[in-house]
């Protein structure tokens, strides 16, 4: 089933070590007791998923596994985060619509779900208008999601459409 898929990916179960491979020493991170696997993050934005996540000021083991063979993908980054369900992930459908979040309880994979576009976005992007009071005054950086099939957003305050 999908819980030994994770198993032999490594996302079920716990300890961190080093294996040795044809004389080369490599980092093995292996999986999770109990927490989030945050999955086919695109390669090279693990990084952002990680700072926009605020899970620095987690005071757990997080692993960040960069540029990791992916059969879908090619690449792909993961993030893993032990003992912690809680996490407010809005902002991850905006960022990365290709993720996939998994919650582990036990050692076993319980739920797998794909992050949707979050309505408001709140200090995550910048209004680039120059006559925009957010330019001006010290306010949060608020965007409304305006079209969810083009993933597109607007300034609350101008209504400028933001653009990557």
């Amino acid at each position: 089933g999908l819980g030994d898929v994770y198993k032999r990916q490594g996302f079920v179960g716990t300890g961190i070590g080093r294996l040795r491979e044809g004389g080369i020493t490599m980092l093995n991170i292996d999986s999770i007791e109990n927490g989030i696997v945050i999955d086919h993050i695109t390669a090279g934005r693990g990084m952002r998923v990680y700072e926009l996540l605020e899970l620095d000021k987690l005071d757990t083991c997080v692993a960040i596994i960069k540029n990791a063979k992916s059969n879908k993908f090619g690449r792909k980054d993961i993030i893993k985060i032990e003992g912690v369900l809680n996490i407010d992930l809005d902002v991850l459908g905006f960022i990365d619509n290709n993720a996939t979040v998994c919650t582990i309880l036990n050692g076993r994979l319980v739920e797998k779900k794909k992050p949707t576009l979050p309505e408001k976005l709140v200090n995550i992007v910048s209004c680039k208008i120059p006559r925009c009071i957010t330019s001006i005054e010290d306010v949060d950086q608020v965007f409304y999601l305006c079209d969810e099939k083009a993933h597109r957003y607007r300034c609350k305050y101008c209504e400028q459409e933001y653009k990557k």
